[in-house]
């Protein structure tokens, strides 16, 4: 893991910019989660619907708390059987968290990474990060950087470097409030 690399994407992130950088199973593509205008530049990127909502991926739970409602002791005990690692968990979202990251859902689709180098690049952002297959919609993700760069060229502003995490196929989607697994492993 080079710091270098990791301050760098921070910068870039913090600056409004794209980044992708390998996840559990496929490289992403991500931006801060507040800034408006890189969140709709990611859409557009991708050719994604604002109203399918996106993923956020943090280091730890604490890093999330500020875009979801308050969890139950209960509610929290069942995330902890499984983060960190790869499942995504759709959670009750505050009201307040933009439509631009929950699309037209009352839930927001949130991940605590155990992907060593996405773990540490959110620790050094110091909040979380949009997660988004690197891919355009209908089309496979990217597993490489080589697969990155054709899809996108020079259209995101950083490529982080890395292995992926060693699943198949990307994360496992939870519902916490029905307990129904809307996309398996």
């Amino acid at each position: 893991m080079n710091p270098w690399q990791l301050r760098q994407a921070a910068r870039i992130v913090h600056a409004g910019g794209l980044i992708a950088y390998p996840t559990e199973a496929v490289y992403g593509l991500g931006c801060d989660p507040l800034n408006a205008a890189a969140v709709q530049r990611l859409l557009t990127l991708k050719h994604r619907p604002m109203d399918k909502g996106l993923i956020l991926i943090a280091s730890d739970l604490d890093q999330l708390r500020a875009f979801l409602l308050p969890l139950s002791p209960d509610d929290e005990a069942t995330l902890a059987t499984t983060w960190p690692g790869p499942v995504t968990w759709l959670l009750p979202a505050r009201p307040e968290t933009p439509r631009w990251l929950r699309g037209r859902h009352d839930t927001l689709a949130v991940r605590v990474t155990d992907h060593p180098l996405t773990a540490a690049l959110c620790r050094t952002l110091g909040h979380p990060l949009v997660s988004t297959s690197a891919n355009l919609a209908g089309r496979p993700p990217a597993r490489d950087a080589l697969g990155v760069r054709r899809a996108f060229g020079d259209r995101i502003d950083f490529l982080l470097h890395g292995p992926l995490g060693g699943l198949a196929r990307p994360t496992t989607i939870r519902d916490l409030r029905s307990g129904h697994t809307l996309r398996p492993a």
